[in-house]
Protein backbone atom coordinates (compact mmCIF):
# COMPACT_ATOMS: atom_id res chain seq x y z
CA UNK A 1 0.00 0.00 0.00
CA UNK A 2 1.20 3.45 -0.75
CA UNK A 3 1.41 6.49 1.42
CA UNK A 4 -1.32 8.03 -0.77
CA UNK A 5 -3.76 5.56 0.76
CA UNK A 6 -2.66 6.60 4.23
CA UNK A 7 -3.04 10.28 3.36
CA UNK A 8 -6.53 9.63 2.00
CA UNK A 9 -7.50 7.75 5.14
CA UNK A 10 -6.01 10.44 7.38
CA UNK A 11 -8.04 13.06 5.52
CA UNK A 12 -11.21 10.99 5.90
CA UNK A 13 -10.49 10.54 9.62
CA UNK A 14 -10.08 14.30 10.06
CA UNK A 15 -13.32 15.03 8.17
CA UNK A 16 -15.27 12.43 10.14
CA UNK A 17 -13.87 13.74 13.43
CA UNK A 18 -15.01 17.25 12.51
CA UNK A 19 -18.46 15.91 11.62
CA UNK A 20 -18.68 14.07 14.93
CA UNK A 21 -17.74 17.18 16.91
CA UNK A 22 -20.32 19.21 14.95
CA UNK A 23 -23.06 16.68 15.73
CA UNK A 24 -22.12 16.80 19.40
CA UNK A 25 -22.49 20.59 19.28
CA UNK A 26 -25.95 20.17 17.74
CA UNK A 27 -25.18 21.35 14.21
CA UNK A 28 -27.19 19.96 11.30
CA UNK A 29 -24.73 20.04 8.38
CA UNK A 30 -23.09 16.64 9.04
CA UNK A 31 -26.40 14.76 9.11
CA UNK A 32 -27.33 12.55 6.17
CA UNK A 33 -30.62 13.02 4.31
CA UNK A 34 -32.69 10.66 6.42
CA UNK A 35 -31.47 12.18 9.69
CA UNK A 36 -31.96 15.69 8.37
CA UNK A 37 -35.56 14.93 7.37
CA UNK A 38 -36.29 13.40 10.78
CA UNK A 39 -34.79 16.42 12.53
CA UNK A 40 -36.78 18.86 10.38
CA UNK A 41 -39.97 16.90 10.96
CA UNK A 42 -39.41 16.93 14.72
CA UNK A 43 -38.61 20.66 14.72
CA UNK A 44 -41.73 21.46 12.72
CA UNK A 45 -43.90 19.31 14.96
CA UNK A 46 -42.43 20.88 18.07
CA UNK A 47 -42.96 24.38 16.72
CA UNK A 48 -46.56 23.57 15.86
CA UNK A 49 -47.25 22.18 19.32
CA UNK A 50 -45.57 25.20 20.91
CA UNK A 51 -47.80 27.53 18.90
CA UNK A 52 -50.82 25.58 20.18
CA UNK A 53 -49.58 25.83 23.75
CA UNK A 54 -48.95 22.12 24.17
CA UNK A 55 -46.03 20.06 25.40
CA UNK A 56 -43.13 19.41 23.04
CA UNK A 57 -41.92 16.30 24.86
CA UNK A 58 -42.18 13.90 21.96
CA UNK A 59 -40.53 16.30 19.51
CA UNK A 60 -37.67 16.87 21.94
CA UNK A 61 -37.29 13.13 22.33
CA UNK A 62 -37.18 12.67 18.54
CA UNK A 63 -34.53 15.38 18.19
CA UNK A 64 -32.40 13.73 20.87
CA UNK A 65 -32.73 10.26 19.37
CA UNK A 66 -31.88 11.54 15.88
CA UNK A 67 -28.79 13.30 17.23
CA UNK A 68 -27.65 10.23 19.12
CA UNK A 69 -28.22 8.04 16.04
CA UNK A 70 -26.06 10.36 13.95
CA UNK A 71 -23.40 10.35 16.66
CA UNK A 72 -23.38 6.54 16.77
CA UNK A 73 -23.15 6.35 12.97
CA UNK A 74 -20.20 8.74 12.84
CA UNK A 75 -18.46 6.98 15.74
CA UNK A 76 -18.77 3.64 13.95
CA UNK A 77 -17.50 5.20 10.73
CA UNK A 78 -14.53 6.71 12.57
CA UNK A 79 -13.60 3.43 14.25
CA UNK A 80 -13.82 1.64 10.88
CA UNK A 81 -11.49 4.21 9.34
CA UNK A 82 -9.02 3.80 12.20
CA UNK A 83 -9.12 0.02 11.81
CA UNK A 84 -8.53 0.29 8.06
CA UNK A 85 -5.59 2.62 8.63
CA UNK A 86 -4.09 0.22 11.16
CA UNK A 87 -4.55 -2.67 8.73
CA UNK A 88 -2.71 -0.78 5.98
CA UNK A 89 0.14 0.19 8.31
CA UNK A 90 0.49 -3.40 9.54
CA UNK A 91 0.42 -4.77 6.01
CA UNK A 92 3.06 -2.30 4.85
CA UNK A 93 5.32 -3.15 7.80
CA UNK A 94 4.89 -6.88 7.18
CA UNK A 95 5.79 -6.46 3.50
CA UNK A 96 8.81 -4.37 4.37
CA UNK A 97 10.01 -6.91 6.94
CA UNK A 98 9.58 -9.75 4.45
CA UNK A 99 11.66 -7.90 1.87
CA UNK A 100 14.40 -7.26 4.42
CA UNK A 101 14.52 -10.85 5.65
CA UNK A 102 14.68 -12.31 2.17
CA UNK A 103 17.66 -10.15 1.18
CA UNK A 104 21.09 -11.31 0.08
CA UNK A 105 22.74 -10.94 3.45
Amino acid sequence: MSSADLRRLDREIRVTSKKLEAVRRGELWPLNGRERRAMTRALAGGAYRTMRGRSTGRADQQIESTGSTAEMRLTAELSALHAERQRIVTETARTKAAKKSSGWW
